[in-house]
């Protein structure tokens, strides 16, 4: 009889520990249901309509964000730079390319909880697109380090792991069905600081 309650205990804290973990990985990973990744970022477009998942409804109400309708645009997440290393506060990095179009669109540094990074300085890890150099064809570079850089510049500062956020207010792309025919920039490290 104890052997028959030690086996059900056993297998009740397998299925919860199991069930539970891999609720809280689905959540957790940028790559989850319901995401579509355009070179290094990562988005979920339906995110804030009515046929989101209930992963992406669960990953809104742990994080306590504000989704983003279908009509309103689109985030875009990532982790990761073009040579596949987790992206660190500690190195630079250049974001070059042509961005998809939008009325207005914002990028930042962000942390864990994809908050922006604090810099400790009156500067924010943030750009927005109307302050930004063009390129002559229209593209845009961005430097990302602690260290002031010329032309566009975002500030970070610390060490450990970071995100970059990218999001397209009022732009068609968030109600195309072909988002994998749209090219977002690239993500390249330049160096780090030892």
């Amino acid at each position: 009889m104890l052997k028959n309650a030690f086996l059900t205990l056993l297998s009740l804290a397998i299925a919860i520990g199991g069930g539970g973990g891999s609720v809280w990985y689905a959540l957790k990973v940028q790559d989850g249901v319901g995401a579509i990744r355009i070179g290094q970022w990562t988005a979920f477009p339906d995110i804030g309509t009515p046929a989101a998942d209930p992963y992406s409804k669960a990953r809104v109400a742990r994080e306590g964000v504000l989704a983003l309708g279908r009509a309103e645009g689109l985030s875009f997440v990532a982790e990761h730079d073009a040579g596949g290393d987790e992206l660190k506060r500690e190195c630079t990095y250049t974001i070059k390319g042509g961005f998809p179009t939008a009325r207005f669109w914002t990028l930042y540094a962000a942390d864990q909880s994809l908050g922006v990074v604090e810099t400790g300085k009156p500067r924010l890890a943030a750009l927005q697109s109307y302050g930004m150099v063009r390129q002559p064809d229209n593209s845009v570079i961005i430097s990302v380090s602690r260290h002031p850089m010329p032309g566009n510049w975002l500030l970070t500062d610390g060490f450990g792991r970071m995100y970059f956020v990218l999001t397209f207010y009022d732009t068609p792309i968030a109600s195309s069905t072909g988002l994998s025919d749209v090219s977002l920039p690239k993500i390249v490290k330049v160096g780090c600081d030892a």
